[in-house]
C-alpha cells in the first residue's frame, strides 16, 4: 500500500499544536472533518478513544498511530501531523511521539486498515525519513516525504 493518494495537504497538520494526547487526535479529526473526509467527528473521536483505552497507539522512535474503525467514514481516511517538540503517547519506548498517523476506516473493511498501518510503520522506520520530517518546513515539504518514502 502506497500513501500517495490517501494523504494530502489538507490532511497533514504542521505543526500540530495540542500539548496533549487527546488534544492531538482531536486536531487531527478537525483537519480530517473540514476536508470532508470524516462525517461525525464527535463519533470518530469517541471511537478512537475507545481504541486508546485498550492499548496505546504510542510506538517508538517517535512514531504514534492512533486509530479505530467508525461509521464516521466511508473509506480509509489518513491524517498527519508533525510535533517537533513531541507528545506523551505513553510509547512503548517511552519517548514523545513527534510524527503522529490518524488512521480510519468503516468497520467493514479490515485488509486497507491493516496495509495502512504496516506501511505507516515501514515509512517511518528509516532514521533519514525521521530526520528528514523533523526538519520540514510545511505541510507541501511533509507531503512530499512521505509520499516519496517506500
Amino acid at each position: 500500500m502506497d500513501l500517495t493518494g490517501l494523504l494530502s495537504q489538507g490532511q497533514i497538520i504542521y505543526p500540530l499544536r495540542g500539548h496533549t494526547k487527546n488534544e492531538i487526535i482531536n486536531e487531527l479529526l478537525i483537519a480530517l472533518a473540514k476536508s470532508g473526509r470524516v462525517s461525525d467527528r464527535h463519533l470518530a473521536l469517541n471511537n478512537v478513544l475507545e481504541r486508546e483505552k485498550l492499548l496505546s497507539t504510542g510506538l517508538e522512535k517517535g512514531l504514534a498511530v492512533p486509530h479505530a474503525k467508525t461509521d464516521a467514514v466511508d473509506e480509509l481516511v489518513i491524517g498527519f501531523g508533525l510535533h517537533k517538540q513531541g507528545v506523551d503517547f505513553e510509547s512503548i519506548d517511552g519517548q514523545p511521539a513527534h510524527f503522529i498517523f490518524l488512521v480510519l476506516s468503516p468497520h467493514d473493511s479490515s485488509g486497507p486498515h491493516i496495509k495502512a498501518l504496516a506501511r505507516i510503520s515501514r515509512s517511518i522506520k528509516e532514521p533519514s525519513v525521521r530526520q528528514e520530517l523533523l526538519e520540514a518546513g510545511s505541510a507541501q515539504d511533509i507531503e512530499k516525504i512521505l509520499t516519496e518514502s517506500r
